[in-house]
């Protein structure tokens, strides 16, 4: 009988036993609680396919899906002092660095990527949160630097895409000291003339928010996404106020003016590259605006139609900016919208107002502009009720009702 124990019966029990099931099969929304298929999850980029809840995406992924065809370069983080001061907790700072460093395959929080999107040179700097949560220390700020000076180098978009909980506390600081070191690290990139855009993720708050995140020409933030400071409870102890139920979240600035558009996931690669191929054809707009003519008139007289429909309906040109499809509105010539587009008569109206940052923020904040080419003026209206005439450096000018 040994052979029925020792052959048979294993046989048996091997067809009858319960196969296992793999521990990652299914994941849980945390906003709806709907299960989810792995896989149709990760195929739909981390965002809950029955409630739209963006979850957190590895920094490689994010990459691969807003780049061109997913290809880029990554360029070296630059060397610096591991571990400072010394630090040490309940670990040691420099076990700590070695122990995310083999867990994630990455130097430190930062990722530098070099490549083309909407075909388009940019360098990104991408935060990894799963590092440390994404703080910001002393390679991280040299890192920021060397992507600008790489983007100003080939003279390329600067991007970065923040996901940091702030400064890191084991650096004291010379964390805190890469605030103003990004800072000047963007001024450069602007001084050079090149469009510095910003993804907002999520969380972003900090140190991070406090410097780089929060100086972009344009920002654009993932729904859902925590965006702010300190938290949401110091600030309701330390005011001793109840704060909306939003607070702090991407939809909420974007109501503020702090966000200027909020993007589903899936739609950041299109919305960027659309962005870009405004902001660095715009040089390019002016040197032809220029050579039609010396002065005002004779720029006029020689524009052709397409010239005429950038001048005179912007609204059109600058349509679906924020994803929404707008009609045409003949009867106000001089109005922009905040809605941009992809036609070549975008270029011209994005002259007006993709100049200054303080522009930018009122045109997209659903209030309508008049420029006044008379006195270098631009008036926007509240409500169609109240005018305010805004000069170019941001001074208020005057306030009148409107006619």
């Amino acid at each position: 009988m040994d052979w029925l124990t020792n052959f048979i019966r294993p046989k048996i029990r091997s067809f009858v036993s319960k196969q296992d099931v793999p521990d990652n099969l299914w994941q849980k929304c945390p906003a709806c609680e709907a299960m989810l298929f792995t896989k149709d999850f990760e195929k739909n980029l981390n965002v809950c396919y029955h409630c739209d809840h963006h979850m957190a995406i590895s920094v490689e992924r994010r990459l691969e899906e807003l780049f061109d065809q997913g290809q880029y370069e990554i360029i070296e983080l630059p060397k610096v002092p591991h571990d400072p001061l010394k630090f040490k907790d309940k670990k040691r700072y420099s076990d700590r660095l070695k122990e995310h460093q083999s867990k994630t395959g990455q130097q430190d929080a930062l990722i530098i990527a070099k490549g083309s999107i909407g075909g388009q040179n940019v360098v990104v700097a991408a935060m990894n949160f799963a590092f440390m949560g994404g703080s910001m220390g002393a390679a991280v700020g040299a890192g920021i630097l060397k992507g600008a000076q790489h983007a100003i180098k080939t003279k390329s978009a600067f991007i970065t895409i923040p996901a940091s909980g702030g400064a890191r506390m084991q650096e004291g600081a010379i964390s805190l000291m890469q605030m103003p070191r990004t800072v000047l690290a963007v001024k450069q990139v602007k001084d050079a003339g090149l469009p510095y855009l910003v993804i907002l993720t999520h969380p972003t708050t900090g140190g991070v928010s406090a410097s780089f995140a929060m100086i972009g020409d344009i920002h654009i933030a993932e729904p859902g996404a925590t965006i702010g400071f300190a938290g949401k409870r110091v600030i309701q102890e330390t005011i001793r106020e109840e704060l909306p139920e939003d607070f702090q979240t991407a939809e909420y600035l974007l109501d503020h003016g702090m966000v200027d558009c909020v993007t589903h996931r899936s739609e950041l690669p299109e919305k960027v590259g659309l962005l870009l191929n405004l902001l660095m054809n715009k040089k390019e707009s002016l040197k032809t605006k220029g050579q039609s003519g010396t002065d005002n008139q004779g720029s006029k007289n020689s524009s052709d139609s397409s010239g005429q429909d950038a001048a005179h309906n912007p609204e059109k040109a600058l349509r679906s900016y924020q994803g929404h499809k707008r009609s045409q509105s003949a009867s106000h010539p001089n109005v922009l919208h905040p809605n941009l587009g992809s036609s070549q008569a975008a270029n011209e109206s994005v002259n007006h107002i993709v100049t200054r940052k303080y522009q930018v923020k009122l045109a997209i904040n659903e209030q309508q502009i008049k420029i006044d080419p008379a006195n270098n003026n631009i008036k926007f209206g509240l409500s169609q009720t109240l005018t305010r005439t805004v000069s170019r450096d941001g001074s208020k000018a005057d306030n009148r009702a409107a006619g």
